[in-house]
């Protein structure tokens, strides 16, 4: 049986971007960072509100096919709760499809507001098999439910029948690694992009990628000076330079100079893991050539306040 929520009962949720991939941990290695979106939900008598404020107001929906909104209604699903109405207000920092886990925030929000108002019945392991399954892959959802850094996987099915599980588990990341986002000004989709991807990659390339995620994980927990060993990668970042050159040349460009770079998710952002300032020149030429350059930490996880009317 469910529960119908109180009007006037209100999630404040506050979620982190993400970055994914790390480099070689393709669809499998994520990392919150400190950049934040943050979303009022609350019950109200009937009908449904959206406001969106900051990045994407001016292109996103305001009805029920925002993302935030299909979350938030499929958390309460999950915890057997319903809501006469909702008012949905989100502040966006998150910059827009450029490979910082936008749409994953925003998954995120939702799940943990719906699951907020519905007195948190869910579990962390729900709250990331909810919102990974807006993705189709849980590291950058992953990543901003548990914080830190994670590696992710899917399950796959034996019987053919049932669907996937999304799971992930916390990497405790060297408290002296920062990250330093560069963001173009330009989007990137998903879905293009992975399309140029082919469908079989050589044994070697297989067991490089294989033995450089390891490295990475090493080099997150305790070993940052393989950071730029293991931000090496053959399986997605060179079929992805043709079709992102700006990205391209930048990740080779710090690369070259022994800075960790690579292509944060699907791009068109580089991001580069460090424990010592990158030269300033370098980023000022960035920005010169209009590239926004974001100074970040690894984050904690997503943090949810209720209050009641």
């Amino acid at each position: 049986m469910s529960i119908e929520v109180e009007v006037g009962t209100k999630a404040i949720v506050t979620v982190p971007a993400s970055t994914a991939n790390l480099g070689p941990g393709y669809d499998t290695l994520g990392m919150s960072l400190s950049m934040y979106d943050t979303a009022e939900v609350e019950v109200i008598p009937s009908g449904l509100e959206v406001e969106i404020f900051g990045e994407g107001a001016d292109d996103l929906p305001r009805d029920g096919s925002h993302l935030m909104v299909k979350a938030i209604r499929s958390a309460l699903s999950a915890a057997e709760a319903t809501v006469p109405g909702l008012r949905v207000v989100s502040h966006n920092t998150i910059p827009q499809s450029r490979g910082l886990g936008s749409s994953a925030s925003t998954a995120v929000a939702g799940v943990a507001a719906g699951n907020a108002l519905a007195g948190s019945p869910l579990t962390q392991d729900q709250l990331v098999q909810l919102s990974s399954a807006f993705e189709g892959h849980p590291d950058n959802a992953a990543a901003s439910v548990l914080g830190s850094a994670v590696v992710s996987w899917t399950t796959v099915p034996v019987d053919g029948r049932s669907l996937p599980e999304y799971k992930a588990a916390t990497i405790n990341v060297h408290p002296d690694i920062r990250a330093t986002a560069l963001v173009p000004d330009s989007h990137a989709s998903t879905q293009a992009v992975r399309r140029v991807l082919p469908s079989h990659v050589t044994h070697s390339d297989a067991a490089f990628n294989v033995s450089r995620t390891a490295v990475q994980v090493a080099a997150l927990q305790n070993y940052p000076e393989l950071l730029w060993e293991g931000t090496r990668d053959r399986l997605h970042q060179p079929y992805r330079a043709d079709v992102l050159p700006v990205t391209a040349e930048w990740v080779n460009r710090l690369r070259n100079r022994g800075y960790a770079a690579y292509l944060s998710g699907a791009g068109p952002t580089v991001m580069v893991l460090h424990t010592e300032d990158i030269d300033e020149s370098i980023l000022d030429d960035a920005r010169e050539q209009g590239l926004r350059v974001f100074d970040l930490k690894v984050a904690g996880p997503v943090r949810v306040e209720v209050t009641q009317a």
